[in-house]
């Protein structure tokens, strides 16, 4: 008796399936794609190498972590052509939090092109609070323009 049952369940069951295959959706032909094709001039089209600027400038602190209350260096070098550039002169400008302040010196880059700026921190800076200074070196021999380096940091700990 229950084997009768489970043949007429097993029958049930896969007619029930048959019959929700047959609802379905139809099935969608694959639609066939062109082949890509690329104009012989395509490689003639390549853009310009970017032409590096005759005069670099960055910036970097003597402490990326120094206490509230210390006195950190501030170092920057100017370039051209890779060559220090001497008699330029340095302006930084410091970034706190509460405001911006220009350093008193003005020194004028050496040889190597390198200038230094002192720096007390004086508790301006609040602890974990990142700073950056600007550096712009003026007067550079063979340039009408100032040159802006790449900006120094430091975060107080």
């Amino acid at each position: 008796m229950y084997t009768l049952r489970h043949i007429i369940l097993a029958c049930f069951s896969v007619s029930f399936l048959i019959a929700l295959a047959a609802c379905g959706p139809a099935t969608s032909s694959v639609q066939v794609q062109t082949t890509p094709t690329i104009d012989k001039n395509f490689q003639a089209q390549v853009s310009p190498i970017p032409t590096t600027p005759p005069y670099l400038c960055g910036a970097w602190s003597s402490n990326n972590a120094p206490s509230p209350y210390s006195t950190i260096t501030i170092y920057a070098r100017l370039t051209k052509n890779i060559a220090g550039v001497s008699g330029a002169t340095a302006i930084a400008v410091v970034h706190f939090q509460g405001g911006d302040q220009q350093l008193d010196a003005q020194p004028t880059s050496d040889s190597g092109g390198y200038v230094t700026f002192t720096l007390p921190l004086q508790g301006r800076q609040p602890g974990h609070m990142p700073a950056t200074i600007d550096v712009t070196f003026t007067n550079v021999p063979g340039s009408q323009n100032p040159v802006h380096c790449t900006q120094a940091f430091f975060t107080p700990l």
